[in-house]
């Protein structure tokens, strides 16, 4: 049977519990809202397929616990992750300062070649706003990172922030992908071979309902 993807990507998505990591997963691989909010516990993934400059992207997005308690579990997925969302809640002042804390642990744990974007979500609760767009903005600019502010609830920027973290793997690992050999890339994976067949059973079984 064909491969139904050239390259398959890791990504991460980290940030405080309740900044809402679950509903953005949800919404962009299943395009599901659920508003009640359930903890994440330990790690959790999706996968979705995306088609980037003629090139079929397999994407595997891992959702990690916000909480203090599995952040040793956690990390331990940062080393071979090639793209990162850091989020924050825009209701939640704290949740945007930690930020600082979320990105000295990805410069120590994850390869210095990841990709980053920053994500302000909850976009649609304007009224309960605490932080700025323009602190987000300038937070991301000293980062050297994109920036998008996202609402789960009313899918604002969920495609094109997914989509365009992506794109920047993409364009990371072009060159490598470009001297591989076709029979090699056939079989091109993040995840060692036995991971990948792991991650495969675990995808069959994964079609749960999503609870944010």
């Amino acid at each position: 049977m064909a491969k139904q993807y050239d390259v398959l990507f890791r990504l991460l998505l980290l940030g405080d519990s309740g900044v809402g990591k679950t509903c953005l997963l949800c919404r962009f691989t299943d395009n599901e809202f659920l508003p009640q909010h359930v903890s994440t516990i330990g790690v959790d993934f999706k996968m979705k397929t995306l088609e980037v400059d003629g090139v079929k992207v397999r994407i595997q997005i891992w959702d990690t616990a916000g909480q203090e308690r599995y952040q040793t579990i956690t990390k331990q997925y940062y080393r071979r992750a090639q793209g990162i969302f850091l989020v924050y809640d825009i209701t939640s002042a704290s949740s945007f300062q930690h930020i600082v804390k979320w990105v000295s642990d990805v410069d120590e744990y994850a390869p210095p070649t990841v990709q980053k974007i920053l994500i302000g979500n909850k976009s649609d609760e304007e009224h309960r706003r605490q932080v700025a767009t323009e602190q987000g903005s300038q937070l991301a600019k000293s980062y050297g990172m994109d920036f998008f502010e996202t609402s789960a609830r009313s899918t604002y920027n969920i495609k094109q922030s997914f989509t365009r973290l992506t794109e920047l793997v993409l364009q990371a690992n072009r060159m490598e992908l470009d001297t591989i050999p076709p029979s090699v890339e056939d079989n091109l994976a993040v995840l060692h071979p036995e991971e990948e067949e792991e991650q495969e059973i675990k995808e069959e079984e994964e079609y749960s309902t999503c609870s944010c």
